[in-house]
């Protein structure tokens, strides 16, 4: 018996740090949608837990025993066995979720396997800030240190995405350190009902990111990348996804947005580059 999960990039259209709790933990305010592209989990019945990846960002992820994926693995069987395969296209600590996403992925994929009960939010939680959501995998407003997941009162609109990535790994840890405030103001209380990605990217024109700051204080490449979207025919808005180095350009339509990728990856071909439906 064999089961498979898609591990769909995380995209976080705002991200406003609005405090920090004692225990160093930082409180956020993000508007999270998913993409159609990422990574995919396999999982087959096995005496023992394996983890094989492949994949054109595998070379990238050695295995080892602290792999978001075996963590995920052991938290919904202990002691239980799957061969597991993880197809790694994401690139690595790079502000869209990847390993997050993996690990939800790696969780519904087992829990079909050994059909067991989804694990508690609590217990989720301890593998990751950004762990519930894409469990959830639904556009949500995601506040407190990611645990608290709040459904829209209105449905985004359609829009495309084109993801893009110098090839920058950015640790999450080091974003936060450099980050001048830690108590910026939240987004407005009720999000406005959005019809269309004009007026979507209108929205978050008026929101914010507080990591890309200091993100591109410690990585300049990820301001180039911004910019280069952002110069793209169509793009309605540019911006760093997470704690990057992942920036995205915001689309109105298909056609533009894989006309735009197909672009940027002539102009820059060490980039990843990828075009996507925006989902949730």
């Amino acid at each position: 018996m064999a089961t498979e999960a898609f591990a769909a990039a995380k995209i976080n259209l705002t991200l406003h740090v609005t405090g920090q709790r004692a225990d160093g933990y930082h409180l956020l305010d993000s508007l999270v949608v998913f993409a159609e592209t990422g990574d995919t989990i396999r999982a087959e019945a096995a005496d023992a837990l394996s983890l094989t990846i492949t994949g054109p960002q595998a070379a990238a992820l050695p295995v080892s025993d602290d792999n978001l994926v075996l963590r995920a693995a052991r938290l919904v069987g202990q002691g239980r066995g799957a061969a597991i395969t993880l197809e790694k296209r994401l690139p690595i600590a790079s502000g869209i979720g990847g390993g997050s996403a993996d690990a939800a992925a790696t969780i519904h994929a087992l829990c079909r396997l050994w059909d067991l009960p989804l694990p508690s939010q609590s217990d989720v939680l301890k593998l990751g800030a950004d762990v519930p959501v894409c469990l959830d995998g639904r556009a949500l407003r995601m506040t407190g240190v990611g645990e608290v997941l709040l459904p829209l009162a209105h449905p985004l609109p359609a829009a495309w995405l084109v993801l893009a990535n110098p090839g920058v790994s950015q640790p999450t840890p080091a974003v936060f350190k450099a980050l001048e405030r830690r108590d910026h103001a939240p987004m407005p209380q009720e999000l406005p009902r959005m019809a269309d990605a004009t007026s979507l990217a209108a929205f978050l024109a008026t929101q914010r990111n507080d990591l890309e700051a200091p993100a591109m204080r410690l990585a300049p490449e990820i301001a180039e990348t911004r910019e280069a979207l952002a110069a793209l025919p169509g793009c309605l808005l540019a911006r760093m996804s997470g704690s990057g180095a992942t920036c995205f350009g915001l689309f109105a339509e298909e056609a533009a947005a894989a006309g735009a990728a197909a672009l940027l990856r002539a102009r820059r071909p060490g980039w990843w580059v990828e075009p996507a439906r925006m989902t949730g």
